[in-house]
């Protein structure tokens, strides 16, 4: 875990690390915060315009996400394969991001990138390595407190 504390306190005589009142904070990969600030910045210059099919689709999507007779972490494995299958990328990050929060393994995701590989055919490849790339960045985000 990574704590952050002022070096004017860490430099106190005396003083442990253990004892010292540390931020929580979020180590996250440039690729991963790159892709968030983006996401985030367009998202509210979209519905910043205040179009009402727009807003109705977002929410349509937000909704289809949610518990119900599927779980939400099976939900975003289907939106991952769906979107590796279709080959968006944007998409792809933003469900490999959601499988991370929901806890999924290393090995899971691999099943997930086989499955989107068997039904997308050899055009997925390419999606497949970025969605990989992706995996590794978030697996290096991490939470201290």
């Amino acid at each position: 875990m990574f704590m952050a504390c002022t070096l004017a306190k860490v430099g106190q005589i005396g003083v442990s690390l253990k004892s010292l009142p540390c931020k929580k904070i979020r180590i996250m990969s440039a690729l991963v915060q790159e892709f968030n600030d983006y996401r985030t910045r367009m998202n509210e210059v979209i519905l910043g315009q205040d179009n009402l099919v727009i807003k109705r689709l977002w929410n349509l999507d937000t909704n289809t996400y949610a518990p119900g007779a599927l779980s939400t972490q099976t939900k975003e494995m289907l939106g991952l394969v769906a979107s590796m299958v279709l080959r968006c990328d944007d998409c792809i990050k933003y469900h490999l991001g959601k499988c991370y929060e929901q806890g999924l393994t290393t090995e899971q995701v691999y099943e997930i990138f086989a499955v989107a590989n068997i039904v997308g055919g050899t055009i997925v490849v390419p999606h497949t390595r970025r969605a990989a790339e992706y995996w590794q960045a978030l697996q290096q985000t991490t939470s201290a407190g």
